[in-house]
């Protein structure tokens, strides 16, 4: 399935599943060598992170936890700007190496409000690890150390990322074409 359809757009295959888990895998070799010996909480931000987070973990070899938070900031194909967190986090968080597993970070301001969230509860240190950065897209300065691939600022879907809740399930990244 080169092209699919989904409502109203049509996409095309972008990057290939084998090649998104290949990007994959350098991101979870970095954090391996630079969390050897931290026991780091991995946060993956829901719905979108969840294929990203599974995969990612799988590749995880040191000793780590991962739970999960759920933020709101999409409507159809753009961001709303306004955030809302859904699901909030239980786990004590004092002196903790966290990891923010996310999707995609476009303007970043969800990322922003999320670690100024988690900065409340004391952390040892907090860090973005994300599959896809659309650097032209940035709104707010960022430090995003763990990025499996940066990407053009195009609509995409598949490989947990969806339009209107549809196509979370594809395997490869599509991209929208006109």
């Amino acid at each position: 399935m080169n092209r699919i359809q989904i409502k109203d757009k049509n996409f095309e295959i972008s990057i290939p599943e084998a090649k998104i888990l290949e990007r994959i895998k350098v991101v979870a070799d970095k954090l391996n060598a630079d969390y050897a010996d931290k026991n780091p909480l991995f946060l993956a931000v829901l719905n979108g992170s969840f294929v990203f987070a599974a995969d990612l973990m799988r590749m995880i070899t040191i000793p780590s936890e991962i739970s999960f938070v759920k933020l709101a900031s999409y409507q159809g194909t753009t961001s709303t700007g306004v955030i809302k967190e859904v699901i909030g986090i239980n786990e004590d968080l004092t002196d903790r190496h966290v990891v923010i597993v996310e999707d995609i970070v476009e303007s970043g301001l969800t990322i922003k409000r999320m670690i100024e969230t988690l900065g409340t509860r004391n952390p040892a240190s907090i860090e973005i690890c994300t599959l896809l950065l659309k650097p032209e897209r940035l709104t707010v300065p960022l430090e995003v150390n763990y990025v499996a691939m940066e990407i053009p600022n195009d609509f995409i879907v598949g490989y947990g990322l969806d339009y209107d809740h549809q196509g979370r399930n594809l395997r490869d990244i599509y991209t929208v074409v006109e």
